[in-house]
């Protein structure tokens, strides 16, 4: 693969046996020899140490926070400025049509909002951010490794480095000295389980790393497990079950926009799509993002259409993500239905090698979330 990055853990992974595959324009571990099912329940019975330097970290500065959470509120629909110190939350990029662009995580870390954005779109995202944003600075973070520990074991481990890991809550963000480096680190991750995400240069990455997986709790993690674990917590990947196509309100994640950025809020809309986006939140959307439970054994994947009948010959929606569930153990997925389809409960048919099979729609998650509020 000799066209893909590699991040500073790459000759970590291959030297620990993992599967590397094209993700992202990366070359990444898919799965190591414990296999994609043991690794997914140690992370929800232990912890799992999973590479994530993939994805872009940014730094947006400006003369202090006030004028960076600003400005950033013109291009992300949530509330920045309300945001305190060392804390962080998760935010969207929209367009003018209302569709994502991304979502991300941002925190406030005084006098700069540091952002984590995916992958396959932190190029596209940091030039967004620089051609429409004034009276500020945006730099990617290009010398650090993102890292992230999940698990219920994830605290005790953590906290045998640095005590201090076990007094942040959920969102909190903290710079922590962890095997000697410093390293910011916020209480969070996309698994459903507690546990923490770990910027820390790259030069002392494998070193942090190799020090983690120490820990008799602590296993390398790959995608084929984080792509399980998220789906089980109800989370989106973007490019999957959220696009430029996909509004907040039918991606079900209304709930990250909070009130004074609605109608009626001191600083209502004044961000890309807000017209289309203000009045869904308040109307409703045509079409929603619903937690599905397949009958029997067979999996049903992304692109697998639905209906409303095992006859009908009009879809209802589509599946856009999907797999078995080893803590549910049962299959699992999720997509989206028209909004008379929506609710618990209902019935709807997939069809599956030209066949028709039963889905009931059900809430998301499909395991409960076991953050540390």
């Amino acid at each position: 693969m000799p066209d893909l990055m590699h991040t500073p853990l790459h000759d970590l992974h291959t030297a620990l046996g993992a599967r590397m595959v094209p993700f992202a324009g990366y070359e990444m571990p898919v799965q190591y020899p414990l296999g994609v099912m043991k690794e997914h329940t140690h992370t929800r019975e232990k912890a799992g140490l999973f590479d994530v330097s993939h994805m872009g970290q940014v730094i947006v500065g400006g003369a202090n926070f006030e004028t960076a959470a600003r400005a950033l509120e013109t291009l992300i629909p949530v509330d920045i400025l309300g945001l305190a110190e060392n804390r962080q939350r998760y935010g969207l990029f929209t367009d003018e049509s209302g569709g994502i662009t991304d979502d991300l995580m941002l925190a406030n870390r005084g006098d700069h909002i540091f952002i984590v954005v995916n992958a396959a779109r932190k190029a596209a995202d940091i030039a967004h951010m620089q051609a429409n944003l004034s009276g500020v600075t945006v730099t990617e973070v290009a010398d650090r490794a993102l890292l992230a520990l999940q698990g219920p074991a994830s605290e005790g481990v953590l906290g045998t480095f640095d005590a201090k890991a076990a007094q942040m809550r959920f969102m909190d963000v903290a710079t922590l000295s962890l095997a000697g480096a410093e390293c910011w680190v916020s209480r969070s991750g996309y698994t459903g389980e507690d546990g923490y995400e770990i910027s820390v240069p790259a030069d002392q990455a494998e070193m942090l790393a190799r020090a983690l997986l120490a820990h008799a709790e602590v296993e390398p993690i790959g995608l084929g497990a984080r792509d399980s674990l998220r789906l089980e917590a109800g989370l989106c990947l973007y490019g999957h079950d959220m696009d430029t196509d996909t509004t907040p309100t039918e991606a079900a994640l209304a709930w990250a926009i909070q009130k004074v950025r609605r109608t009626g809020g001191a600083r209502a809309g004044g961000f890309p799509g807000a017209g289309v986006i203000l009045k869904e939140l308040e109307d409703g959307a045509s079409r929603k993002r619903v937690g599905l439970l397949p009958e029997g054994r067979a999996p049903m994947r992304e692109g697998v259409p639905l209906f409303a009948s095992a006859q009908d010959g009009t879809p209802i929606g589509k599946i856009t993500s999907g797999g078995f569930g080893p803590t549910v153990g049962s299959p699992v997925a999720m997509g989206y239905v028209t909004a008379d389809h929506a609710t618990k409960g209902t019935t709807v048919f997939g069809e599956l090698r030209g066949k028709r099979l039963p889905l009931t729609v059900t809430p998301l998650p499909f395991i409960p979330a076991n953050f540390k509020r």
